[in-house]
């Protein structure tokens, strides 16, 4: 039975038909996106924060019938996609340039930091978990770990917290992009620490990479690394996530929330991740799926701007958004201490 409804799934009528369902909704994301890469170009700002907005000046879309299914899909189905592919920017020879010091920096400050957001939502009377897609967002990889973790232990309001979170993530980073550099100039670290520190530290590839070929050639290469090092966590962290969110130890958690104990795209970017640290994918075909995944990420932050009114985004609160900023500041401190403190030791 669930042979012949698969095999109908794919009949060319079948396939008319859903494409003419999702057609809409999945163009409108893409033009959103296409209109926030161009902007991107023009305007030196990452692409995500301008999906966002114009997603979010879209918003009235998501509520039309002809455009929500395709906007659920490019939320939804294209995020997942998109993290699944993250696994092909991770190789071997990354993780180990830099050597233990500060591969152990890395997996010692993500957790801390998932933790120190956790505990601090707690204290400041707001949602743990709010706290745990925070965290996971400052301390690995910003929009793209805040996204992995939404789906990974979705909840009410789930959709809206993750793009507040986004939002401030990216304008964090930005700020970091041009402030850390100048602070560090005054504490006389050579080109290595201060690529450790920026690459362990700003929450975005792109401004990571801007921050450290700002200081020196040396200083790049070694940040953009770390930061790499940092998109590995994704892995192991969305994993322990899932496991705790299907466990449902939150009894009050509607049945529909709870997630398979391991989720299709979490597969797939075990399964990328070491076919890419082995070297067994062509780097031509690494290379486009990993732009891929960037213009996924971009569509999948258009549709949940559209999904998301500005209403929505002010019941969070200033709380919830100074959170980020003390889990940011947080994460630099842990770091520099780390770097201060350990060193570079190989």
């Amino acid at each position: 039975m669930e042979l012949s409804a698969f095999i109908d799934r794919w009949r060319p009528s079948a396939l008319r038909t859903t494409a003419s369902t999702i057609g809409p909704g999945l163009a409108s994301t893409l033009i959103v996106a296409l209109a926030a890469t161009y902007l991107s170009d023009h305007y030196h700002a990452p692409p995500v924060i301008f999906a966002l907005l114009l997603g979010m000046a879209l918003n009235q879309l998501s509520a039309e019938a002809r455009y929500a299914p395709g906007i659920n899909v490019s939320a939804r189905t294209l995020l997942r996609i998109s993290v699944a592919l993250l696994g092909l920017r991770i190789t071997f020879g990354q993780i180990g340039e830099l050597g233990w010091s500060t591969a152990a920096m890395v997996m010692v400050t993500v957790p801390l930091t998932i933790g120190f957001g956790w505990a601090l939502a707690r204290t400041m009377k707001l949602d743990g978990r709010y706290g745990v897609l925070s965290g996971g967002a400052v301390g690995i990889c910003g929009a793209s770990a805040a996204m992995a973790i939404a789906v990974a232990w979705p909840r009410k309001d789930s959709e809206r917290d993750t793009v507040v979170v986004i939002a401030c993530i990216t304008t964090y980073s930005t700020i970091a992009m041009v402030l850390y550099p100048a602070l560090l100039a005054h504490l006389h670290l050579d080109p290595l620490q201060t690529g450790r520190f920026l690459g362990g530290s700003i929450h975005d590839v792109a401004q990571v990479v801007a921050a450290g070929y700002a200081s020196s050639p040396q200083a790049g290469d070694s940040a953009t690394i770390v930061k790499l090092m940092r998109v590995a966590m994704l892995l192991p962290v969305v994993l322990i996530i899932t496991l705790v969110a299907a466990r449902g130890i939150d009894k009050s958690e509607p049945t529909q929330n709870k997630v398979a104990l391991l989720p299709g795209f979490l597969i797939a970017f075990v399964v990328l991740a070491a076919l890419n640290g082995f070297a067994l994918v062509a780097k031509p075909i690494a290379s486009v799926l990993s732009e891929a995944s960037k213009w996924l990420l971009v569509i999948s932050v258009a549709a949940l701007g559209m999904k998301t009114s500005l209403r929505e985004m002010m019941a969070v609160g200033t709380t919830a958004i100074a959170l980020i900023a003390a889990e940011t500041i947080f994460l630099a401190l842990l770091v520099l201490s780390w770097i201060t403190l350990v060193g570079g030791a190989r």
